[in-house]
């Protein structure tokens, strides 16, 4: 094996990269035009172009993919997750063309790619398995008959695939039509395949897997599990291990059905047997035949690198340890740094700054220390083609408790402007009590999400008056030790901010000191310019009832336009627009009773409503397409769709009218 493919794109085409170089191999990436100055690209050997944007037109296509092996002389293909890796035909054709596939035989891609074969096969080797049907009948009718047999709740799942798309929870029957129309939807965008199964849901479960790797020469072992049961949208966002909810005897059974179960499908290679625990019960979920993207949790533990165990499966060679001298120390945890909000939707566009703390990449770090698997660099492109992840942050500690504090640590170090992520979130939920208690089911998001939103919007509350006004200051300043006060600072400001226009009067009192007075009292600022964006800020804050307040910090921040900025201060993300220079009535509109506005880039997939419906708070408008899953937008308020702007198919960009509304007529719905 002298030459590998990477058959994929971003950070794990990177974490890829990086293994097979320090073996003494070169690399071949691929890339599709959006990625064309991308990390990945400049860090291989070689780049071959695969011309289009979209990944059907790129990194799903085998013809070009074998293209380039050919082209480049590659003698190895290694898929990485995602994409192709878990598709049979492409590993078929690679062993074809005379190449090594890095990767489990295509026979067994084929046995357990399939959530229903894998659930087949798992019942022969008596691994539990939830009641459900799986059948070649896909029709609405067959699938209604089942779900009553089967009762509810149930979950109705894309057979192939994985990463949470495809799946609805069906909690009343009369909800069965639409979440099979949904689901074959997302799951034909995703995977080319919209079959479904349904099978009986749990609906306070932990999601644990175990990774397992086999060799060619008949030998399976297990490494442990990892707990994934924070996710949202059925995407996971916090893994762990070991879990806090299995010991030793239960790791065993646990790991004895992986086992069975891969070695049942002749497997080689790595690959993940993800099960629901319900207590000391557990049930086979799907097996992923491919490396996962928490790997990194596996390899903090264990002190193995899983992506060079692949590869020397790959050449033929044994595994070199038994299960007997697996040994796993302290606990590790990753959380996944994605372009989104804190209410989840995606997001697109270009760093415009990134920093993180000293950190170790794509390889495991010294107890206590941070590993940082990513892509970013200043200027890249985030687009809507692709996952919404932008890298994975991962801490290995003695305790469960010093890796929850390092991690935080390490987000809040961690500086990404120009577009939002969910970094303020991550580390919300990591110091969340429930989490922190190891007492965090798969339903832990969607029953504290809420309420981690509303202390994150109150934390940026907490700081907006001198981080936006700073932000304001360091964007207009020279940065001078002594700076002047900026003539758009000398009048009253109006600024906007979580939607919410909030007036200030700002006086200059020399030195870099300001006076801003507003509704909740006054707020003395004192200013130091640090390097180019940043401000270091003291505040004395007077409340309304005379008590006064300290504080001391540093705010980052980047400009988004003219009159828009992006700062960060700490834990603390924010986004302010000047709206000084609106007319008040515009600036003091809320907007979205009259109009809903696209949040991000997309293509609409459908139109649930018609002109002249009346509409409930909560109804869904419109539903959008972005970076692999599907969004639904609703009214947010009761009202009449006056106009419909768009149609399905159309691609919108953010800010973009899908709809306008009048007031809700006599007797809309309340």
């Amino acid at each position: 094996m002298k030459k590998i493919l990477i058959a994929n794109r971003g950070e794990i085409t990177r974490r890829v990269i990086h293994i097979v170089h320090r073996m003494g191999i070169e690399t071949v990436a691929v890339y599709s035009d959006p990625d064309a100055n991308a990390l990945h690209v400049r860090e291989a050997t070689q780049a071959v172009a695969l011309s289009g944007a979209a990944s059907a037109d790129t990194y799903l296509r085998i013809d070009k993919l074998l293209a380039a092996a050919r082209a480049t002389g590659a003698d190895a293909v290694h898929p990485g997750y995602g994409f192709l890796s878990e598709n049979a035909d492409f590993a078929q054709a690679v062993v074809d063309a005379g190449l090594t596939w890095i990767g489990p035989p295509p026979a067994a891609i084929r046995a357990l790619g399939s959530k229903a074969g894998a659930k087949a096969l798992a019942q022969t080797q008596s691994v539990p398995c939830l009641p459900g049907y799986a059948g070649d009948d896909q029709s609405d009718e067959r699938f209604a008959t089942e779900a009553a047999r089967i009762g509810t709740p149930l979950m109705v799942k894309a057979v192939a695939g994985g990463g949470g798309r495809g799946m609805r929870l069906v909690t009343d029957l009369a909800q069965l039509p639409a979440a099979l129309a949904s689901a074959r939807s997302e799951a034909l965008a995703g995977f080319g395949c919209g079959d479904l199964l349904i099978e009986r849901a749990l609906l306070q479960p932990r999601h644990v897997e175990v990774q397992i790797f086999a060799d060619a020469h008949g030998a399976c072992i297990h490494l442990g599990e990892r707990d994934c049961s924070v996710q949202r949208r059925h995407q996971k966002i916090i893994e762990e291990s070991p879990s806090p909810a299995v010991d030793a005897a239960l790791r065993e059974r646990m790991g004895a059905c992986a086992v069975a179960l891969a070695q049942a499908a002749g497997y080689v290679g790595a690959g993940t047997v993800e099960f629901l625990l319900d207590g000391a019960e557990f049930f086979l979920m799907e097996m992923n035949t491919r490396l996962q993207v928490e790997h990194p949790v596996t390899e903090a533990l264990t002190g193995l690198d899983l992506v060079e165990w692949q590869i020397r499966v790959a050449r033929g060679e044994p595994l070199p340890l038994a299960q007997d001298q697996v040994h796993l120390q302290g606990h590790a945890i990753e959380v996944r740094l994605c372009a989104e909000d804190a209410h989840f939707r995606p997001h697109t566009g270009r760093v415009l700054h990134f920093s993180a703390p000293p950190a170790t990449a794509f390889e495991r770090a010294a107890p206590g220390a941070l590993r940082f698997d990513h892509a970013l660099e200043e200027g890249a492109e985030v687009t809507p083609h692709y996952d919404a992840m932008l890298g994975k942050l991962i801490v290995h500690a003695p305790t469960r408790a010093e890796a929850i504090a390092a991690l935080v640590r390490a987000l809040q170090g961690t500086r990404v402007l120009g577009l939002p992520t969910n970094r303020a979130f991550l580390a919300a939920c990591l110091q969340h009590p429930v989490f922190g208690a190891g007492h965090a089911l798969v339903p832990f998001l969607a029953e504290h999400a809420s309420q981690l939103q509303d202390l994150l919007s109150n934390e940026e509350l907490e700081v907006l008056i001198q981080s936006a006004v700073t932000t304001i200051f360091a964007s207009n300043s020279s940065g001078a030790a002594s700076p002047q006060l900026p003539c758009a600072l000398a009048r009253p400001l109006r600024l906007r901010h979580q939607g919410q226009v909030v007036p200030l009067a700002v006086r200059e009192l020399g030195a870099g000191r300001l006076l801003v007075e507003h509704a909740g009292g006054t707020t003395h600022l004192q200013l130091a310019p640090q390097a180019a964006g940043m401000v270091r800020i003291t505040t004395t804050q007077t409340g309304a009832e005379g008590d006064v307040r300290h504080a001391d910090h540093t705010v980052r921040a980047v400009p988004v336009g003219s009159l828009r900025w992006h700062w960060q201060t700490g834990g603390v993300d924010g986004w302010v627009e000047d709206a000084s220079w609106e007319p008040v009535a515009r600036a003091g509109a809320a907007g979205g009773a009259t109009e809903l506005r696209a949040p991000f880039n997309g293509k609409v997939v459908a139109l649930p409503v018609a002109a002249g419906q009346a509409l409930a708070a909560g109804d869904t408008v419109v539903v959008i397409e972005s970076m692999k899953l599907e969004h639904s937008l609703a009214s947010s308020a009761a009202a009449t769709v006056a106009e419909l702007l768009v149609a399905p198919g159309q691609q919108v960009s953010p800010g973009q009218v899908l709809a306008r509304f009048a007031p809700a007529t006599q007797g809309a719905p309340a």
